[in-house]
């Protein structure tokens, strides 16, 4: 009897229930989205700076794990006395650039040899090395959203560059470019942005890690197979208060909706509210079947909310290419946990308000 009272009721207003649907399917995908978005794109640049194939990282004090906004605050001659370590193989500056003209990208400027000595090189698709101080490396992924090919001159930071190479993403960045150029561009003449070690073997890492924390105290030192675990919303300044922002209007949408969309309902079914009181059934059978319907409202749309964020993610990857969506089993489960508590919040006064009526009144509703 419940169930059958619950689907009548939703169909008795289709277009109703259809935005109510719609409302919490927005506020599904908007909690799975936000949060996807965001924890895939520190996963996919954590998992770049890891297949660079160095073993250490060395950045300036006080340096968050995300790299896009990095200056160049320490100079290249540090690199000599890194080089000159017990356990250091190799030792590999870079330069990063924030570049917003156009697409929010980093360009990295490096020094070929001693990069190649560092990660082990390039895979080339397409195209050589970088030779020539105006030579532009472009990784698969951004060359296809951008529509790049080799030979072609691309515009950067001002500047012409000629794209020699198209290489297999997973390297760190997605442009690079010589790192004398780059510092004469930026007027970072002999600065670098981080280094990258290379120890002479795996297990001597945490030997590097100590003696360049001695040698450069203050410094941010990371060994590199750590970076994934250190790209979190929790490590990175202001994410996690933009993601609970983000959740908590969500949450405000779905109550909101749910709210106007029961209370409306409870006027409309004054009289039928009566007569159900008139029959025997008492305060909790009229709550529960209010509640139980602002659940099945929601379960609907946290269906439609779940097909509405794959949808926008393969919009979203059809047009930006380099872009990383995760939706993930537990977000999904989470989103759907937060709307069904927005719907039943939303729809617990209106349930009260109808236990309220009297049923004599009721039935006298016009």
């Amino acid at each position: 009897m419940m169930l059958e009272l619950i689907v009548r009721n939703l169909l008795h207003r289709p277009l109703r229930t259809l935005v109510g649907v719609l409302a919490i399917a927005v506020e599904v995908a908007l909690v799975v989205l936000i949060v996807g978005l965001t924890s895939g794109i520190l996963a996919e640049t954590a998992k770049r700076i890891q297949g660079i194939g160095a073993d250490v990282m060395v950045q300036p004090p006080s340096s968050a794990p995300i790299l896009t906004f990095s200056g160049a605050p320490m100079p290249v001659k540090i690199g000599e006395k890194l080089g000159d370590l017990k356990y250091v193989q190799a030792v590999a500056p870079a330069l990063l650039q924030f570049n917003s003209s156009g697409a929010v990208e980093t360009v990295w400027g490096i020094d070929p040899a001693s990069f190649r000595t560092v990660s082990g090189g390039f895979v080339f698709l397409q195209g050589h090395d970088l030779e020539q101080p105006d030579d532009l490396l472009v990784d698969d992924w951004a060359a296809k959203s951008k529509g790049i090919k080799v030979g072609e001159t691309y515009k950067l930071l001002n500047h012409d560059w000629h794209v020699v190479g198209i290489i297999e993403h997973g390297k760190g960045a997605r442009l690079f470019v010589s790192l004398a150029t780059l510092q004469d561009l930026t007027g970072a003449l002999d600065r670098a942005s981080l280094f990258l070690l290379k120890c002479t073997r795996p297990e001597h890492t945490d030997d590097v890690l100590d003696e360049v924390r001695h040698l450069l105290p203050g410094y941010t030192v990371r060994p590199l197979s750590a970076f994934l675990s250190l790209m979190t919303s929790t490590n990175i300044p202001g994410l996690n208060t933009f993601i609970d922002a983000m959740i908590a209007l969500a949450v405000s949408i779905g109550l909101l909706v749910i709210f106007l969309t029961m209370y409306t309902t409870v006027l409309e079914r004054t009289r039928d509210i009566g007569v159900l009181k008139s029959l025997g059934a008492g305060r909790v059978f009229i709550v529960r079947a209010l509640l139980s319907e602002s659940a099945g409202l929601c379960a609907l749309g946290i269906g439609a909310g779940v097909g509405l964020s794959y949808l926008v993610r393969a919009g979203f990857l059809a047009a930006f290419p380099t872009l990383s969506i995760e939706i993930t089993l537990e977000w999904v489960l989470r989103a759907a946990a937060i709307a069904l508590f927005g719907a039943m919040l939303g729809a617990s006064y209106p349930a009260w308000l109808a236990t309220r009526k009297d049923a004599v009144e009721a039935l006298s509703y016009d």
